[in-house]
C-alpha cells in the first residue's frame, strides 16, 4: 500500500476505500442491473469495483456495467474479496487505533 485508503496491485491498478455513499450508491446501482437474487452478489461486487478499482490514480471503469463486460466472474469475485479484505484490516486498524476496549466502570455497556 503506497498511499493511505488504497491497496496497490499489478499494472498501475489500485482498490481504495469507499465512503458510505459510494457504497449505497453502488448497491443501488447493483439493484438497477440485477434480473433476480441470483444475480445480486456478482451486480453488487461489480458496482463496487467499478468505484474502488483505479489505474494510475484515475476510476478505470465509468459503471459496473463496464467491469461486468471487462471481466469474467471469477476475476470480479476475487477482486471483490481482496478489496473486502483490505477493507476489514483498514477498519481493525481504525478499532485499534481508537481503543475500542472496556473502559473502568463501564462493564461494556454504553
Amino acid at each position: 500500500m503506497s498511499r493511505a485508503g488504497q491497496l496497490e496491485l499489478e499494472g498501475g491498478r489500485s482498490l481504495r476505500l469507499l465512503s458510505a455513499k459510494e457504497t449505497l450508491e453502488a448497491r443501488r446501482e447493483a439493484a438497477g442491473l440485477m434480473a433476480d437474487e441470483a444475480e445480486r452478489a456478482l451486480c453488487a461486487n461489480a458496482c463496487l469495483l467499478a468505484r474502488a478499482l483505479e489505474r494510475d490514480g484515475a476510476p478505470e471503469f465509468q459503471d459496473g456495467t463496464a467491469v461486468l463486460a471487462a471481466f469474467t466472474a471469477r476475476e470480479i469475485g476475487a477482486l471483490a474479496a481482496r478489496w473486502a479484505d483490505f477493507d476489514r484490516g483498514e477498519v481493525d486498524a481504525a478499532k485499534k487505533a481508537i481503543g475500542t476496549g472496556r473502559t473502568t466502570g463501564s462493564a461494556g455497556a454504553c
